[in-house]
């Protein structure tokens, strides 16, 4: 077995969907380093640990970003299973398999001339839960570099934009009455269901860029009533909207507003990532991948989740998503394809190798 899927197969064996042991997936990764005889540090911040690590002493700087924390799982899922060319288990595409890659790089570009390029290994912690331990930490912290790379599972393309994310909840309001007679009150789930509607119609819903077709709106959860025989008098929505890189939050939430005389509370907001389809280091990326892994044509989209990139683009640092082939991240079936593991890693090598040029 190559050195990337023995690292992945120890990776997966962590259940790291929580902060201890997602630290102890960190002192793993740091120890494995040292073993290589590389010089990683361990960083913490509001009990969250986090690694970096650098090789090569140029002014240009590429950072490698992974995460080593999963959402939970069933307890097999933490025993790794290799069958049919691919390896299963929870984190397996999300993103264990590119951490794993990444490390194995960065031992191989160790002893290699690297020019006037400098690579850092970022590990992080919490990516799962929202970053702002680690990622909003190192970026907030001068961690930045000149591009970055997100070795979440892409199918070896690149995401090289991102939607925003806005949460928010409303809490509408109607007035009581006996159930047998609900035309003597205000039924405020009825209320609620008009108000969706209302905000499907709404201009910010229909809008569209060449990368994206709509904003992803979904009504997450809703809470009302008590009892089946009176009429409810509050009901609780509560939205996850992913906007285009073209919106605005704050615009989004006036037009909510012109629509509801509900209470809005904001639970979330993340920015959008903004990248140039023709950015330099993009079109690098992409003679790199097809110099290593001799393909045609490289998939260059947008994504409509988010990811710790969203960071970096707040300070207008170039950061973008590209790992192995996997599918059913977050689900029971979580694989991904072995021979994207180590094609991966040799991406990864050759574009360090010609960042700077």
């Amino acid at each position: 077995m190559s050195k990337t899927l023995d690292l992945l197969k120890d990776l997966i064996s962590y259940n790291s969907s929580n902060k201890e042991t997602a630290n102890e997936t960190i002192m793993y990764c740091y120890e494995w380093l040292k073993k290589e005889q590389l010089e990683p540090q361990i960083l913490t911040n509001d009990g969250y640990k986090m690694l970096l690590c650098e090789v090569g002493e140029g002014k240009h700087k590429l950072i490698l970003n992974g995460h080593v924390d999963v959402v939970s799982g069933k307890d097999h899922q933490f025993i790794p299973q290799v069958k049919d060319g691919k390896v299963y288990g929870r984190g397996a595409a999300d993103m264990k398999s590119g951490v794993s890659a990444m490390m194995v790089a960065m031992r191989e570009l160790r002893d290699v001339d690297l020019g006037d390029t400098t690579v850092q290994l970022q590990l992080v912690s919490d990516e799962e839960i929202g970053g702002k331990h680690c990622a909003a930490y190192l970026t907030e912290e001068g961690y930045l570099g000149d591009f970055v790379v997100c070795g979440e599972a892409t199918q070896m393309g690149i995401g090289f934009q991102a939607k925003g994310i806005l949460q928010f909840d409303i809490t509408l309001t109607g007035e009581s009455a006996h159930s047998s007679r609900p035309w003597e009150g205000v039924n405020a789930i009825a209320k609620a269901l008009r108000l969706h509607e209302a905000i499907l119609d709404l201009p910010f819903a229909k809008a569209s860029t060449e990368i994206y077709a709509q904003p992803s709106i979904n009504l997450a959860k809703i809470a009302g009533g008590d009892v089946y025989n009176k009429v409810p008098d509050t009901c609780e929505v509560s939205y996850d909207i992913r906007y285009l890189p073209s919106q605005d939050y704050e615009e989004i939430l006036s037009q909510v507003r012109s629509v509801t005389d509900g209470e809005i509370k904001v639970h979330l907001v993340g920015p959008s990532v903004q990248n140039d389809v023709d950015h330099p280091h993009i079109l690098n990326l992409v003679r790199s991948i097809k110099k290593t892994i001799d393909v045609e044509d490289v998939a260059v989209f947008g994504q409509h989740g988010f990811a710790d990139t969203r960071y970096f683009s707040r300070f207008e640092v170039p950061a973008i998503e590209f790992g192995p082939t996997g599918a059913e991240w977050h689900g029971d079936g979580e694989y991904v394809e072995i021979e994207s593991i180590d094609a991966y890693k040799a991406i990864l090598v050759q574009f360090s190798k010609d960042f700077d040029k």
